[in-house]
């Protein structure tokens, strides 16, 4: 394995950690929404690294959240809803990444339109797909524990829709700052130098 490749993997097992230690922090408004702000950390890696990264990334910190949380937290029902809701929810947040190359090319115009859109977009797709397939759990899994006579569909967007709603823009707000801040944070340097031929 190159050294490149080494340090992307330890930079990964970092973020995945740092995500899940932001796990622990005060994270539930009300009954029904919780905010998941390990999303960011694992957003602008993504952003820096590309999806591959990323999705590893994502899965790690999902399975950490399983061991740690889901299991001790009554969050986890059986094998299959156990798979949707951490592996695969968690890992999906790596799909931000598959915006990495087309903002490395915006950095290096200095389009800084395009540099928020682009992260602004894939971020908010990330956390889209994520929220959906806690949705997806919701329907097939938790809705046996809806209210008596309430439509399983129903529950489980009243349950997910309002996190979902709640991390796309805290999530959509805070990508957009720090690309309007510092660009450069979604560029590596090895990778920029790569691109520029900068010293």
């Amino acid at each position: 394995m190159s050294d490149r490749r080494l340090h992307i993997w330890v930079e990964g097992a970092i973020i995945a950690a740092m995500a899940m230690a932001l796990e622990y922090l005060p994270h539930s408004v009300g009954p029904w929404v919780n905010l998941s702000y390990g999303v960011i950390p694992v957003a602008i890696f993504s952003l820096r690294r590309g999806a591959k990264a990323g999705l590893a990334t994502g899965l790690v910190w999902g399975l950490l959240d399983l061991f740690l949380r889901g299991f001790g937290d009554g969050g986890f029902l059986n094998p299959l809803q156990g798979v949707l809701e951490y592996p695969v929810a968690f890992s999906v947040v790596g799909l931000i990444g598959l915006g990495a190359a087309p903002l490395r090319r915006a950095i290096i115009a200095q389009a800084h339109n395009r540099i928020i859109g682009i992260a602004l977009g894939y971020t908010l797709l990330g956390v889209i797909i994520k929220y959906f397939c806690h949705f997806l759990a919701g329907v097939i899994y938790w809705g046996s524990y809806a209210p008596k006579g309430m439509n399983p569909w129903l529950y489980s967007l009243a349950v997910n829709g309002g996190s979902a709603l709640a991390n796309t823009i805290l999530s959509g707000v805070l990508i957009v700052l720090l690309a309007r801040a510092s660009a450069r944070l979604f560029s590596p340097r090895d990778t920029f130098k790569a691109f520029t031929g900068a010293n």
